[in-house]
């Protein structure tokens, strides 16, 4: 399934926190979003998600634009989606097989026992967490809090899995595994991916696209490659990690 945003603009606090972004993923391959801390990266992707709506502009999710859609006409929609956040976002109070569990049963309550119990274990093998079915999110380290976080979004069945900043926080080691079940994901289940992360390490590792976002615009777009080559300023400026004055982007 595609997705597609087309010059979207989101206003927050009287500022233009998205100013006519619009890019392309392509049905299953992964998509980064790259940039500097508060241009758009976060935003964009809750637009795509359903979770905020821009001022002006057009998501399509496969064929369907969801900007102008109700809360109730989105349900369809986000059931195709799947959101790994930053922090996890687990239910504190829920064992690991009640998080993933709740995943399950948003995509299909009328689940039995035994068909849960079925989509928990293989969600969990798929991430490399079997065995921790009984565990409280407290007893996790931030990389399997992160992994629980995943299977409870493959739960769900999604078309479209988008991932916040999944890398965030963790060492090397961890973030490595991460990487590598993104890809896994992407291999097995054919799903399109969008991740935003500032992580160029990751991007480069995992993504068949990249976007870099610059105040609110996506600037350039392509493959990494593509992007690594750019002779655009501000592209050249993040992936060199020079910190300098502020300046504009070429295009």
């Amino acid at each position: 399934m595609q997705v597609r945003v087309e010059d979207v603009t989101y206003i927050a606090g009287g500022r233009e926190i998205l100013r006519q972004a619009s890019l392309i993923a392509p049905e299953g391959q992964i998509t980064a979003i790259m940039g500097m801390s508060g241009m758009g990266k976060s935003t964009i992707l809750k637009c795509i998600g359903g979770l905020i709506k821009p001022a002006r502009g057009r998501i399509f999710i496969g064929e369907t634009d969801i900007v102008p859609l109700t809360e109730r006409q989105l349900h369809p929609v986000r059931a195709d989606l799947g959101m790994v956040f930053q922090y996890a976002a687990l239910f504190d109070s829920m064992t690991v097989y009640e998080n993933i569990a709740f995943g399950a049963r948003r995509q299909n309550p009328q689940l039995s026992r035994p068909e849960v119990d079925r989509i928990v274990a293989e969600k969990l093998e798929w991430v490399g967490l079997e065995g921790t079915q009984n565990r409280m999110p407290s007893e996790l380290s931030g990389g399997m809090q992160k992994r629980v976080g995943l299977a409870r979004a493959l739960a769900t069945e999604p078309q479209v899995l988008l991932y916040d900043e999944p890398t965030s926080g963790l060492d090397p080691i961890m973030a490595h595994i991460i990487d590598d079940l993104i890809v896994e994901m992407k291999e097995r289940l054919q799903v399109t991916s969008l991740v935003v992360s500032h992580n160029l390490e990751s991007i480069w590792r995992t993504a068949d696209r990249v976007a870099m976002i610059h105040e609110g615009r996506i600037i350039a777009e392509g493959a990494p490659a593509e992007l690594q080559a750019s002779s655009d300023p501000a592209v050249q400026q993040f992936i060199e990690g020079r910190a300098e004055g502020p300046i504009a982007p070429g295009r």
